[in-house]
């Protein structure tokens, strides 16, 4: 079965020298970055949510049940996928940090 590339963060990296204040300062950019890719994840799964809401509230057209059953069901898809590229990216740049300062 072949591995879905999108999601893989750099595994086959070896640091070869101790971790400098600019390679400090690139994994708490990275890490931040991964904070607010996160919350704009939780945002959108948020905004689908209260789109179906209220299209569940709409009684004059009843073909929008389906459509707010789709946006709820994307809606958790978002959530589940936000929360899960956080925690693997996360745990990618412990790895990272931690093993190149074994190094030293």
């Amino acid at each position: 079965m072949k591995k879905i590339k999108l999601l893989r963060f750099d595994h086959d990296f070896k640091a070869d020298k101790e971790v400098i204040l600019r390679d400090y300062l690139a994994i708490e950019r990275t890490r931040l970055a991964n904070e607010r890719t996160l919350l704009s994840y939780i945002r959108s799964s948020l905004y689908l949510l209260l789109g179906s809401i209220g299209m569940f509230q709409l009684k004059d057209f009843p073909n929008f049940k389906y459509l707010a059953i789709l946006s709820l069901v994307f809606s958790g898809l978002f959530f589940v996928i936000g929360v899960f590229r956080f925690t693997l990216l996360k745990k990618s740049l412990k790895k990272l940090y931690y093993m190149s300062e074994g190094d030293a």
